[in-house]
């Protein structure tokens, strides 16, 4: 019988530690943000996917199709194609394609880039249901950008 109410006690006594804490925390500040009204200032070392540089004198990527980026990648979710046309000394960027899916955000691409054509984007609104979102178009992306 003394263990019922030592259970009682140890109850009762866990409720009042529980609630004191409850209480000291609802009068604290709020400090939680409002979402979609309020928008979070992004920190300068975020990582978020990466995105192609362009090269300032030409507006072309700076890339020159060597593909240390997409062998160096552990998840192998950089896919990257390039096309010499006639005339030309250099290959000229095709088809560069990021998987975020498989993404770790290692950071092993851009080290690995020596040219540096690639670097971390500031996109962090990145929310959707569907796979086929979060594959990314990189060579598009960069001329939408202007």
């Amino acid at each position: 019988m003394s263990a019922y109410w030592n259970d009682v006690f140890g109850g009762a006594k866990s409720l009042a530690i529980g609630l004191s804490i409850t209480a000291r925390e609802f009068f604290k500040p709020v400090i939680t943000m409002q979402y979609p009204w309020e928008v979070p200032e992004i920190p300068e070392r975020y990582r978020g996917h990466i995105e192609l540089v362009k090269n300032e004198k030409t507006g072309k990527p700076k890339c020159i199709c060597c593909g240390m980026c997409m062998r160096s990648c552990p998840s192998g979710c950089i896919s990257l194609v390039g096309k010499k046309p006639e005339g030309e000394k250099k290959k000229v960027l095709t088809k560069y394609e990021l998987d975020f899916t498989k993404c770790s955000l290692c950071g092993s691409c851009i080290e690995s880039c020596n040219f540096g054509a690639i670097r971390f984007s500031k996109d962090y609104n990145l929310a959707s249901t569907r796979k086929e979102d979060y594959v990314f178009d990189l060579l598009k992306r960069l001329e939408e950008q202007g």
